[in-house]
């Protein structure tokens, strides 16, 4: 049976390797990646890439997903103080499922309020964003179910971080 993974992406100014190539290692391991974000159909990358949304992230269902992961970028700022987004990362916690994110994202599944005592890293921008965890100058950084990234240098290691997690449960 194939994993199935959600990668959450804003509508607009996503950073484009932060979802591009943790997608393709994903994908090309076999595991289905589903896109959410708050419309449905054509989304744009910072850098020009498009890619689609496929489902409402208020209709998701964590139940159904081996993984999620927040997708950087500028737009992704919109997720912050996102309820749902915040729900979707309590559920993945709570469940020991791997939950990700990259960029700034990680200010989501902080307000979320899953990174307490937890190691983490993000954007350099947002550090004081960060509250709750113990901050890592590491690109990656793994603590328990939970991977942060630090952005788009970071994309490819993120990607294949998250491989490993779900390649292990």
């Amino acid at each position: 049976m194939s994993k199935k993974v959600l990668f959450v992406v804003a509508p607009i100014n996503f950073r484009d390797e932060e979802y591009f190539k943790p997608k393709k290692i994903l994908e090309n391991a076999d595991i289905k990646v589903i896109t959410a974000s708050l419309k449905i159909g054509e989304l744009s990358g910072t850098l020009g890439g498009k890619t689609t949304a496929e489902i409402l992230l208020n209709e998701v269902n964590p139940k159904d997903f081996d993984g999620v992961f927040f997708i950087g970028g500028s737009g992704s700022s919109i997720y912050w103080d996102n309820e749902k987004a915040h729900e979707i990362a309590r559920y993945m916690h709570e469940n020991k499922k791997p939950l990700g994110a990259i960029c700034i994202a990680p200010v989501t599944i902080e307000r979320a309020g899953v990174l307490k005592g937890k190691k983490a890293t993000v954007f350099p921008s947002e550090k004081k964003e960060l509250k709750s965890a113990t901050l890592s100058d590491k690109k990656v950084e793994i603590d328990g179910n939970i991977i942060t990234a630090a952005g788009p240098e970071a994309a490819q290691e993120f990607g294949e971080v998250i491989l490993k997690a779900l390649q292990e449960k």
